[in-house]
């Protein structure tokens, strides 16, 4: 007898790691019997796969029974005996597809933060994959974009029935007992039924058409090309891991590689790297995006940067790129206290210090340890007119000067930690350790680990 449908879900989480640590599941939830189907399969495999479900219904605010939807969602989540989270939309009934899911994602990663989940999980499926493949053949995608839709994302995004239909999931649901018995009717969106849609005209209207002419080959070609388009995207990014040159490192906020093979290399090649390096990120730059990059680190000095839209940026860092995101203006985040005490720990902007009283060690000018005497400071931010006098040096020196020595990104020096007592400069984690307040070896001192958060 072939497995059951849970046994073989089962086995595809166990094989790929898709939730390789025990933590809450929010589930991505709509009513309809794809997401019903997802928490109905999930909540057989509690046990087995260690999660705490939760649920989690958007209620865009386009269909005038959005409200009885999202009330029949939340007595479902009781019936399972998990925790339902609404979030509560007013898109209007003219929102188009392309707001409602920006919308939608914006409200999913927000409750995620507020619940503190592990896990966002969403009811993608063959079926989707399939659309997606082919709606992206139409509107012309690169070939990394033809990869569909993958099984995972950031910040614990995970889809876990791409290799499962439409069909088998109706048909799972169907006979559930847990799902029968409660008399839950799976709402079906008339949304999903409106060819104004380009998805839905695709799923309606052409899909259909093909397969008349193809039959079942058809979604397996596509599937096909999905796979072959993910293989070509997975070489890319060992190739960018992996070629000593290229010194490729995640940095705080982005990825970044070193310039001058870009600037030796064919621009076709330099072009794939950068869009490689944009996809290490979660950012999707396109190949007219990528060939203007290119422009721009050929003839770019460092400092400046480029907007590829979306958010992000190519930037100049001294002899590497980097791609991150466009910061904001730098945040003011204040002075906090460290050092109260024989031990503690307090966080400032990104970055956090630890400290407790040891005997102090070898004084080193870099480095994210270091030693003062014992007594309280503040952590506070770079200020204009800041100087020190670094440890083992002979006069004063600018903070930024230091800090850009040490190549910290322009946007971030000015969101960089500043170790000071009684208004002397002491430390610049990473960066330098002044003449300030240092024990002798040996000596009973407290001692500040930093690192970033």
């Amino acid at each position: 007898m072939a497995p059951t449908l849970d046994k073989r879900l089962l086995t595809h989480i166990e094989n790929t790691g898709l939730f390789a640590k025990p933590g809450k599941a929010l589930l991505a939830v709509s009513g309809g019997p794809d997401s019903v189907a997802l928490l109905d399969l999930l909540y057989s495999l509690v046990d087995d796969l260690r999660l705490e479900l939760a649920v989690i219904h958007v209620d865009h605010g386009i269909s005038t029974d959005s409200p009885d939807v999202a009330e029949s969602v939340m007595a479902l989540a009781a019936r399972y005996k998990v925790r339902g989270y609404l979030a509560t939309l007013n898109l209007g009934p003219g929102a188009s597809e392309t707001r409602a899911r920006a919308a939608r994602y914006a409200e999913l990663r927000n409750m995620q933060g507020k619940v503190g989940a592990r896990y966002l999980v969403t009811a993608h499926h063959r079926d989707d994959q399939v659309e997606t493949v082919l709606f992206r053949v139409l509107k012309g995608s690169g070939l990394a974009g033809l990869a569909g839709i993958k099984p995972t994302g950031a910040l614990g995004l995970v889809r876990p029935l791409l290799p499962f239909g439409r069909v088998e999931l109706t048909r799972w649901l169907k006979q559930s007992p847990t799902f029968r018995t409660g008399g839950y009717q799976a709402y079906l969106d008339p949304a999903n039924m409106d060819t104004r849609h380009d998805r839905v005209w695709i799923r309606q209207d052409i899909l259909p058409r093909l397969r008349e002419r193809f039959g079942d080959d058809l979604s397996s070609g596509l599937l096909d090309v999905a796979n072959h388009a993910a293989a070509n995207r997975e070489a890319w990014s060992s190739l960018l891991h992996s070629l000593p040159e290229l010194d490729f490192r995640a940095s705080e906020g982005g990825c970044e590689v070193a310039r001058l093979p870009l600037r030796r290399y064919d621009k076709v090649l330099s072009v794939a790297i950068l869009q490689a390096l944009a996809r290490e990120c979660g950012c999707r730059l396109g190949a007219s995006g990528a060939r203007r990059a290119v422009d721009f680190v050929l003839q770019g000095a460092s400092g400046r940067w480029l907007d590829v839209g979306r958010g992000w940026k190519i930037e100049i860092v001294f002899d590497r790129v980097r791609c991150a995101r466009v910061s904001e203006s730098p945040r003011d985040t204040g002075d906090v206290s460290w050092g109260e005490g024989s031990e503690g720990c307090v966080e400032w902007g990104d970055w956090k210090l630890d400290w407790c009283i040891d005997r102090a060690g070898e004084m080193k000018r870099t480095g994210h340890t270091t030693w003062v005497t014992p007594g309280p400071g503040r952590v506070r931010g770079l200020r204009e007119g800041d100087r020190i006098v670094p440890l083992g040096g002979v006069g004063h020196r600018k903070a930024r000067r230091l800090l850009m020595e040490a190549r910290v990104p322009r946007e971030q020096r000015w969101v960089y930690p500043i170790v000071e007592r009684n208004g002397e400069i002491i430390w610049i984690p990473g960066v330098c350790r002044t003449a300030v307040q240092v024990p002798q070896p040996g000596e009973e001192a407290l001692r500040i680990d930093a690192s970033r958060i």
